[in-house]
């Protein structure tokens, strides 16, 4: 749910962290201007990346910010935050997709979703939201017919694939989900001649975004005994890591042929961390970051004495909370931006967790800087960009 674009902050630079941060701010209060504080829990890193991009193609001739009030994200500060038609995009994309996630979950019977009156309510959550969705792509004249019919599509692919079938026959709905919502940006914009490349850069983008969520989870399905793409098509990690590597080559030659009015973010979110958030999932050198904010750098602890030392004592084991208990917990959570911002409590099983903005993943940070030619490095701290533009 929240993305495999999580940028490293230091990378970013201060100019386009804060552009970024508009953006994701913009996402979130447009999902709650349009449709209430609870849709706000379908905020996610890849979704802003709509806004993004639209932006990145559109003059900068006033109304595209506006001031936002306090947030506890925000340290309780105001903010400039992103708005209008890309925001409003952004926004209907991912209501439309998360719907199709918690479907897909109640399909599968997990957690909690496989007692009855939880999936009977989740199913009515997942209807609310596609059918908010599609009013609002509707009036940024978006069809949202082509994300349903992909999500339909994909129940009957998954059920036909099986070894010996190719894993892009089952990343293809994905694909052209995320083609038209990426050409759509175009339109927004104002240049039709953008919605090819971008079309392009976007169903590659989608069979990026397919095969990792299959990556990371390929380990945890086979314990469940869930569906996995990859395993069910007999895909090798090495196949999924050249598909995913070429997947990211084509999006950077397709953002070469997409005429931008200011694309240094974009540039940076799909260019420079791509390759960051294929090697996170395959649990390569990328995957931790030297300065030290980021979750990927809880390292392994080492007990006293060394390896073969005792273990220390752990904390016991909190007892899990009730089902109405713990939705009554998430609800002042979602509702107090708790999920968004810092570490907070699972409220059923109360583990914790990190928020969906606190400390964006590092991914390859190194500790020198040696920033390409392209100004998308605009004041970062370090910079291993690798790039050829």
């Amino acid at each position: 749910m929240f993305g495999i674009v999580r940028p490293c902050r230091h990378r970013l630079g201060e100019n386009l962290k804060t552009q970024w941060m508009a953006h994701l701010c913009g996402l979130c209060l447009a999902l709650r201007k349009d449709h209430g504080q609870f849709a706000r829990v379908v905020t996610n890193y890849d979704g802003l990346l709509i806004s993004v991009l639209t932006e990145a193609q559109s003059e900068r001739a006033g109304g595209w910010r506006r001031t936002a009030g306090p947030c506890p994200l925000r340290g309780m500060r105001t903010a400039s935050v992103a708005q209008g038609e890309g925001a409003r995009l952004a926004a209907a994309v991912s209501l439309v997709l998360a719907s199709a996630k918690v479907r897909d979950h109640v399909a599968d019977g997990d957690g909690l979703l496989a007692r009855r009156p939880v999936a009977l309510a989740a199913r009515r959550v997942a209807a609310s939201w596609g059918a908010a969705g599609a009013r609002t792509g509707s009036d940024v004249g978006f069809d949202t017919a082509v994300l349903l019919d992909a999500v339909e599509r994909q129940t009957g692919v998954e059920a036909l694939a099986g070894l010996g079938t190719s894993v892009l026959t089952v990343t293809e709905p994905t694909e052209t989900a995320t083609a038209a919502a990426f050409a759509h940006t175009a339109v927004l914009a104002g240049r039709p001649g953008n919605a090819e490349p971008l079309a392009e850069a976007g169903r590659l983008f989608g069979r990026l975004a397919h095969l990792l969520d299959a990556v990371e989870d390929r380990e945890a399905d086979a314990a469940a005994g869930a569906w996995n793409p990859l395993t069910a098509t007999g895909t090798s990690l090495a196949e999924a890591r050249r598909l995913a590597d070429d997947a990211v080559h084509g999006v950077r030659l397709a953002l070469r042929e997409v005429e931008f009015a200011d694309g240094k973010l974009a540039h940076r979110l799909l260019v420079h961390e791509l390759p960051a958030s294929v090697d996170r999932a395959f649990g390569g050198a990328g995957a931790s970051c030297a300065h030290g904010s980021g979750p990927s750098l809880a390292g392994p602890y080492a007990p006293p004495g060394g390896p073969g030392g005792p273990l220390p004592p752990q904390p016991p084991r909190r007892d899990r909370r009730g089902l109405l208990a713990g939705c009554a917990v998430w609800a002042g959570l979602a509702c107090t931006c708790q999920l968004c911002c810092g570490e907070y409590e699972d409220p059923w099983s109360r583990e914790r967790r990190d928020g969906l903005c606190k400390d964006a993943d590092c991914g390859d940070c190194c500790d020198c800087c040696s920033c390409c030619d392209c100004d998308c490095c605009d004041g970062c701290d370090c910079c291993d960009c690798g790039c050829d533009c």
